[in-house]
């Protein structure tokens, strides 16, 4: 080889290709509503690694509980395709602003104000949304969802997609489809059998109950979980759940499972009298990262893209069906439940099931008459 050929591929190997959608100058903020950070990756010791990082993705709308609106779905695709394509990345840690919640799925006020009664154009919504958890499946790094708070709707979904996932232990998840005029078709009736198995995915796709992250560890829907809540600066479960026993005493599982009476009163009264401290969450997931650097990074990829098949078939088999009936659905059912939870009063975002049963059972159509004789209004009056 001569000494200019030589120079010549040495020339080649300094200017890698920038295979990035996303521009240089937006990478830091993608949006507003969605930030995109490399922070230093931390090695088992604790200290950063020089020249590698954990690409940091938070949604951050903590308002409206970390819910998405439409350019925060455009934004999160842009901050995957960026991290995924990131030499110095080792992996990728999805979170939300604040100590609330991860994401609670899509932002009602649009879908009641926009998207309901338009199924057209909740249809091309459907295809962004799709898009983002195709982002997160088909990301070249593993994915780590820091779940700093609640998780439900497609927020869960969302979630699900990822990787691991890792808990601050005040942290709900569930379902709220058929409570709120939907169905779980971004990603939860695809991957709750997979991962817990069909009746529990049953139970938690149908009736929308949440599930503590003591449960949700146990079930085994989490990886990790760590404590959040500090009183007289110590550390002490969530004490709105069982933590201390495992069974009752008729033998079934008490662990995890919500306090009742006198037990929760006293719950939230430890609840009330403490202060969220994130500081252990994030220590547990800096030790999930420190264990990934420490593997070859193409053999990782491998084994990650492997593992994630059983949720990426039935993903790609499901997802454009699933589009076409969430669409359609906004016709009905959506755009009466999606009002009700934007209109209705803060205790008070449920239609009258009943009412529309025995409506639907007479023969009634949907019409703007029934629609709004089920939303329920200020003062309790419908």
């Amino acid at each position: 080889m001569t000494v200019e050929a030589a120079r010549v591929i040495a020339a080649q190997k300094s200017e890698p290709k920038d295979h990035n959608l996303v521009i240089e100058a937006v990478r830091e903020t993608v949006s507003k509503g969605v930030h995109y950070e490399k922070r230093p990756v931390k090695g088992t010791d604790g200290k950063p690694v020089a020249g590698l990082f954990n690409a940091w993705i938070t949604l951050d709308n903590p308002s409206q509980f970390n819910s998405y609106t439409t350019d925060m779905v455009k934004a999160t695709i842009l901050a995957f395709r960026a991290a995924s394509a990131a030499r110095d990345v080792v992996a990728v840690v999805f979170t939300g602003a604040g100590d609330k919640a991860f994401c609670t799925g899509g932002n009602t006020k649009e879908y009641a104000e926009y998207y309901a009664g338009n199924p057209q154009e909740y249809r091309q919504y459907m295809r962004l949304f799709n898009d983002m958890v195709s982002a997160i499946l088909g990301c070249d790094k593993p994915v780590i969802c820091r779940v700093n708070g609640m998780r439900i709707g497609g927020g869960q979904e969302i979630g699900m997609a990822c990787d691991f996932s890792v808990a601050q232990d005040l942290a709900r998840f569930g379902q709220a489809g058929p409570k709120h005029g939907s169905a779980a078709l971004g990603g939860a009736t695809d991957f709750l059998p997979v991962m817990i198995g069909m009746e529990r995915a049953m139970e938690s796709g149908t009736l929308c109950e949440h599930w503590s992250a003591h449960k949700a560890y146990r079930l085994g829907l989490i990886s990790d979980i760590a404590p959040a809540l500090k009183l007289d600066g110590k550390f002490v479960p969530n004490p709105l759940v069982v933590t201390d026993r495992y069974l009752d005493e008729y033998g079934r599982i008490a662990h995890g499972e919500p306090k009742t009476d006198a037990a929760l009163a006293e719950g939230k009264s430890v609840l009330a009298r403490g202060t969220v401290d994130l500081s252990l969450l994030d220590e547990k997931v800096d030790q999930l990262c420190a264990k990934l650097l420490l593997t070859f990074p193409e053999c990782l990829t491998k084994s990650f893209e492997e593992l994630r098949k059983p949720k990426l078939d039935v993903w790609n088999r499901n997802k454009e069906n699933s589009r076409a009936w969430l669409a359609l659905n906004m016709m009905a059912e959506a755009r009466t439940g999606f009002r009700a939870f934007n209109e209705g009063p803060k205790d008070h975002r449920e239609i009258d099931f009943v009412a529309l049963r025995q409506s639907l059972a007479n023969g009634a159509p949907w019409s703007e008459d029934l629609i709004e004789s089920l939303i329920p209004k200020a003062g309790g009056a419908r």
